[in-house]
């Protein structure tokens, strides 16, 4: 019984946190001015990927910083194959030309650097500098580039105090981290009460209930119709967990690429690339596009279960 209390309350907790999330990130983009398309990049996505940041610090800290890689490489093929999926399956996302001419490509970027700077082995220091340096100057760029064109979108408001509106955003964040922390535990008890395979359970469970904060605030932003800070979410943590975790996380401790599979980071290209094409046509993504996303993600999951 507290193992399922565990689960519904953590469900629950994360659902209320990303509505108060999506109105208060609403309210202070009309407020600021700024687009709520680069607030899903920034506020959204780095409150959702908060789960992910403390996880990397906390091994890097511990010494055991390899994790951070397994961290970010799985969140990030998880966002696409997952949640941008369910997403786009529950109700079609329209996609703005910034997202198509700028935002998914800088994804890509940042995904294949991660990938060459692998290639020595590690991540060093000065890589983690590169990553955090490239972090600040795309939302230094970002938000420049959304004060210059304005903002006149049409947003809810309410609440109209600012104060109460950044209440919501830092009440939602801690909501997220606690309700997804609430939901892993659970279920990771719940699978082994019921005789699963650790392995399993991390691969599936633990990689999905750590990417619960972004499914859950994609999929209210969407049915709000804030269909920017529903992609901008996923497309800014994929961002974030390259260039903010992992290069906070080099500057702490050097991460060694050891136990990383090339399927991996294979698979997260992949899925980076195919965002492309799919938000390019017709500037939506629809639910065929989702069901493709699932599937290519259901099919990578099955595989690496099969091989544990």
């Amino acid at each position: 019984m507290l193992i399922l209390l565990s689960i519904i309350g953590g469900f629950v907790i994360l659902t209320l946190g990303a509505e108060a999330l999506v109105r208060g990130a609403s309210a202070i983009a009309l407020r600021l001015g700024i687009a709520p398309l680069v607030i899903g990049l920034t506020i959204v996505a780095f409150g959702t990927s908060a789960p992910e940041l403390a996880v990397s610090l906390k091994s890097a800290l511990a010494g055991n910083s390899g994790i951070a890689l397994g961290n970010v490489i799985g969140s990030n093929i998880a966002n696409i194959g997952l949640i941008l999926a369910l997403t786009a399956l529950i109700r079609p996302i329209q996609v703005q030309s910034q997202m198509v001419r700028r935002d998914i490509p800088v994804m890509i970027v940042a995904s294949i650097l991660f990938w060459g700077l692998l290639l020595d082995g590690k991540l060093s220091l000065f890589d983690g500098a590169l990553l955090t340096t490239l972090l600040f100057a795309y939302l230094g760029f970002n938000y420049i580039s959304s004060k210059s064109a304005g903002n006149n979108e049409e947003v809810d408001t309410r609440p109209q105090h600012p104060l109460l509106s950044l209440l919501l955003v830092v009440t939602g964040i801690a909501m997220l981290v606690g309700g997804g922390i609430l939901f892993v535990d659970g279920a990771v008890e719940l699978a082994k009460t019921l005789g699963i395979d650790e392995v399993i359970i991390g691969l599936t469970i633990v990689a999905i209930g750590t990417s619960m904060p972004e499914l859950v605030t994609s999929v209210v932003a969407a049915r709000k119709g804030e269909s920017d800070i529903a992609i901008g979410n996923i497309v800014g943590s994929n961002m974030f967990n390259i260039l903010g975790i992992l290069g906070i996380t080099a500057l702490i401790h050097p991460i060694a690429a050891g136990g990383v599979q090339v399927l991996d980071l294979v698979v997260m290209l992949i899925l980076a690339l195919l965002t492309l094409p799919f938000a390019r046509s017709g500037f939506r993504i629809g639910r065929r596009e989702g069901g493709i996303l699932l599937a290519g993600y259901i099919c990578y999951i099955s595989y690496l279960v099969a091989s544990a």
